[in-house]
């Protein structure tokens, strides 16, 4: 995964560098271990899948088992952390209510739970995985966007990482501000405690470690979009062999 989608590509890492022995143990440890204990301890495991994960210039390590059927690559340094009652996710730009919102005030507002295949642009997809979470539509009702107000800006706590949509898109009942995926709290490697999960879309628009959310008269390319992949992800579109989005 990208340091802050799970999928995307390896694009703009360091490859010059040679792997490691150490990273090359730890990968085979994690894997084995994700192996020989199941689905009980994958959370734990995906933790530390993406603290190794981290330190391999060359990206091999997504290669190996025990993400939980998730590909880890990094645009950032580390894999971030922000505690339960550290997290705060602010909205701003074109609205007549900026806001800040704690976990537990994102966890009190109507839930949304999708179950869809996460589809990553480089074709590895993980099958009926769950995400629950507000619906963006809400957030932005509740600020109240104004009439000039066009798109979404996403930004995050790894203080690399940015995403956006348009607002047509962001109002769809498919996009979530989410906190749980397959029914347990975000882990740090999975973007939590909140990430966005852009369903429809290719897996690199689903920002993780979501701090920010700012409404704007324009859409502003994401992180990926400036290195050459679609401002519009919709799985389907960039492949060509997905089913096409539906609304």
């Amino acid at each position: 995964m990208t340091a802050n989608s799970d999928g995307g590509s390896a694009r703009g890492r360091r490859e010059d560098r040679p792997v490691g022995r150490r990273i090359i143990l730890g990968a085979l440890g994690v894997g084995a271990l994700g192996v020989a204990v199941g689905a009980p301890a994958q959370r734990r495991l995906d933790d530390t899948f993406a603290a190794v994960a981290s330190k391999d210039p060359t990206g091999l390590f997504s290669l190996l088992p025990g993400g939980g059927g998730f590909r880890f690559y990094s645009v950032a340094d580390k894999v971030p952390h922000r505690s339960a009652d550290d997290y705060r996710l602010t909205v701003d730009g074109l609205v007549d209510r900026p806001a800040s919102y704690t976990l537990d005030e994102l966890t009190a507002m109507p839930s949304t739970r999708l179950v869809r295949d996460v589809q990553c642009v480089t074709g590895w997809r993980v099958p009926r995985t769950a995400f629950t979470g507000v619906q963006l539509s809400h957030l932005l009702d509740v600020s109240g966007v104004r009439p000039e107000a066009a798109a979404v800006r996403f930004t995050c706590f790894d203080g690399v990482y940015s995403e956006s949509l348009t607002l047509e898109q962001a109002r769809r009942h498919d996009m979530l501000v989410s906190y749980k995926m397959r029914d347990e709290p975000l882990t740090a490697a999975h973007g939590g405690p909140v990430r966005l999960y852009a369903a429809p879309m290719y897996f690199y628009k689903s920002a993780k470690w979501l701090s920010g959310i700012t409404v704007t008269d324009h859409v502003q390319p994401g992180y990926w979009e400036h290195l050459g992949y679609d401002v519009d992800g919709w799985v389907g579109k960039s492949n060509g062999r997905d089913d096409a989005p539906t609304s």
